[in-house]
């Protein structure tokens, strides 16, 4: 069965950092193509970043230098590292394989002073 458990959220002043977990069991990261997607309230789901099996990625143009995506093949796992946070990234982050699996429930971020 696979599961993708995020992490990591939180309340964060704008200019701040956040570093997004995802946990993978049920499949390998570095077998799937991996993504991050966000969505804020009235808002459809939005790609953020991707990263391939052999480790090439993509990155939406509002967050391009920003943000990374990576990986750690030993623990599974997929992460966020978003810097220089703005207001406009609020919103419930998911991780999930391309193409997409069942959705998790997502990490809340919270870009307020």
């Amino acid at each position: 069965q696979v599961q993708l458990v995020e992490s990591g959220g939180g309340l964060v002043q704008p200019g701040g950092s956040l570093r997004l977990s995802c946990a993978a069991s049920g499949i390998t990261v570095s077998g799937n193509s991996m993504a991050w997607y966000r969505q804020s309230p009235g808002n459809q789901r939005e790609l953020v970043a991707t990263v391939t099996g052999l480790g090439s990625t993509y990155y939406a143009d509002f967050v391009k230098g920003r943000f990374t995506i990576s990986r750690s093949i030993v623990k599974n796992t997929v992460y966020l590292q978003m810097n220089n946070l703005k207001p406009e990234d609020t919103a419930v982050y998911f991780c999930n394989r391309v193409p997409d699996l069942a959705w998790g429930q997502g990490t809340q971020v919270i870009v307020s002073s």
